[in-house]
């Protein structure tokens, strides 16, 4: 007789392959210029569509040094160190020493940076909101749990 362990096996393995598949779907539409756009513009805010990734992850997860932000933006450092100098010309963030390592200076939104912010994540809103319009409550709730608990498997401990 088989053990269930190798059909679960089978199971996770095919699973895995549809999963696979929605996030490439999913990646590739999230990385069209085009979808950066339609929110600045639905924002009703001026921002380079470059550093619009960059000022939403320093929102989200700063204070955050250019070398992690540049590793969770999949750029080079070169490249965000000068893009983040641009944010800071414009006022969005600002720089500032870590406490925990001197040598690390680490970028923090500033109060214009996040009502910019704040008209995106309105923006947002109403695009999801279009998106989610026909979904039952609690297949977005189910959606919302369930990315959430796969995110934090795939970034470890």
């Amino acid at each position: 007789m088989a053990s269930s362990k190798n059909v679960q096996n089978t199971h996770i393995a095919g699973q895995l392959r549809q999963l696979h598949g929605a996030l490439l779907d999913i990646v590739s539409v999230m990385n069209r210029p085009q979808r950066d756009e339609a929110l600045i513009q639905t924002a009703g805010i001026r921002l380079d569509r470059a550093l619009f990734p960059l000022l939403v992850g320093i929102g989200r997860l700063g204070p955050i040094g250019v070398v992690d932000l540049a590793d969770r933006v999949g750029r080079d450092y070169t490249t965000v160190s000068r893009q983040v100098g641009k944010l800071e010309t414009l006022g969005l963030i600002q720089r500032q020493e870590s406490p925990a390592d001197r040598r690390v200076r680490e970028a923090v939104v500033t109060a214009e940076g996040k009502q910019m912010l704040e008209a995106l994540d309105t923006a947002r809103e109403r695009i999801g909101g279009a998106i989610f319009q026909t979904w039952a409550e609690q297949d977005l709730d189910d959606l919302v749990r369930l990315l959430r608990k796969f995110a934090d498997a795939i970034a470890g401990p």
